[in-house]
């Protein structure tokens, strides 16, 4: 396998500053949640139906105003959005620790609506940045990086809280917000390509029927059909290995399940053509079907777990490949952001689905949950591409103002 697409991309003025620091951005991102649970149960004493509805209530305002933030940041520009939004991150976290839980619940979904849109962001200025024959490879290198971000983020998070307390982790999350979101407000990387047209704030927007058309909302439904099977995945493993009397190798299984999605994203990156976005879903969500079958014990289910995750990084990078090529210029950042809000809705839906299949069986049966709930929204997705598409064809708009 060549690297030289990565060359290639690494090559191009800007991006390997932008890419490093979008890098930096998302760690206390996929630190929050396991250190926001912690810190409910151990500190404030309460129980896990309590802090789950509080990571709800946060990813629920982040799916909520992800689309709005986006189209703020087309009108306006990157700098203001991300100063009100690192501003409210930085000081709702630092506030956590000393905070009652009622409070928390009360803030919770308004300080989601504000959290910053680095994931978003990272994928428009990739798209400003990078030739339109380089975006594949510019694309998979984000979603290695969105990995690579979760396997240190958590980790460092829990290390701080054990050596020190939540409060400690908790408002280095927040310090952690307002350095990154002072570095972006100061390099200010690129939301625009320099042959794409610049709105500003006498520009009419252009109407949402003229672009979100039914080649991208099949997209978005398809991403959101991804993210349900890999959180149910992943509750499913939790869920096997407690059963298994096998906690203690959690760790290793995710970090092998993480390993081995990056592989596969190095080589989806790399390859001249590949699969597209909706059959590498469907693909993903099949081979998750009889995972159940092998989870026992903890090595050989994470033998079990590599075929699908080889195609997770591809799936995740296909699709911004297509809501980048499907979205105009001028919309890109609310559409990247409706890609968010995708994502999210499927990781919330994902979550008490395979959870209540899991409650009411085994978690073998949690796979199949998680691999027929992807594949049915994935299916609806799909078919309405398909309709869209022979309906009348979708020009490529990623250039188009």
């Amino acid at each position: 396998m060549s690297l030289q697409p990565y060359r290639r991309v690494l090559a191009v003025p800007r991006v390997r500053t932008s890419m490093l620091l979008m890098f930096v951005a998302r760690l206390p991102m996929t630190a929050m949640g396991i250190l926001l649970t912690l810190h409910t149960v151990g500190t404030l004493g309460r129980g896990y139906g309590a802090a789950g509805l509080l990571g709800t209530m946060v990813m629920v305002g982040s799916a909520l105003a992800a689309p709005t933030l986006g189209r703020m940041i087309d009108r306006y520009g990157l700098r203001p959005v991300v100063a009100v939004c690192g501003t409210c991150s930085a000081a709702f976290w630092v506030s956590v620790p000393h905070l009652p839980y009622p409070a928390l619940a009360l803030i919770a979904l308004p300080a989601g609506m504000f959290a910053v849109p680095v994931g978003s962001l990272s994928r428009q200025v990739l798209s400003a940045l990078v030739p339109q024959d380089r975006l594949r490879a510019a694309f998979s290198l984000d979603s290695i990086g969105v990995e690579a971000s979760f396997m240190i983020g958590p980790a460092a998070g829990v290390l701080l809280l054990t050596q020190y307390s939540s409060s400690t982790a908790l408002t280095g999350i927040g310090l952690c917000f307002a350095l990154t979101s002072t570095a972006l407000f100061v390099l200010n990387p690129p939301v625009r390509g320099a042959g794409e047209p610049v709105r500003n704030r006498k520009d009419v927007r252009p109407p949402l029927r003229s672009w979100l058309h039914g080649r991208l909302i099949g997209t978005l439904l398809i991403a959101t059909g991804a993210l349900f099977t890999l959180i149910g995945t992943e509750i499913a493993v939790l869920a096997a290995l407690r059963e298994n009397g096998e906690v203690a190798w959690t760790g290793v299984v995710i970090a092998l399940m993480a390993v081995a999605s990056i592989a596969g994203g190095l080589v989806h990156g790399a390859v001249r053509r590949s699969l597209p976005q909706g059959k590498l879903m469907a693909l993903m969500a099949l081979l998750v079907l009889p995972v159940g079958l092998f989870a026992d014990p903890w090595w050989l289910l994470a033998l079990a777990l590599v075929p699908m995750n080889l195609l997770c990084t591809p799936t995740l990078a296909s699709t911004t490949e297509s809501v980048s090529r499907l979205a105009p210029a001028r919309v890109r950042g609310e559409a990247m952001g409706m890609q968010d809000a995708a994502t999210r809705i499927g990781f919330a839906l994902g979550s008490p689905a395979v959870g209540l299949a899991i409650d009411h069986s085994s978690p073998g049966w949690g796979f199949v949950a998680a691999g027929l709930g992807g594949l049915a929204l994935a299916s609806v997705g799909f078919l309405w591409n398909r309709r869209a598409a022979a309906a009348a064809p979708v020009p490529d708009l990623a250039g188009a103002g």
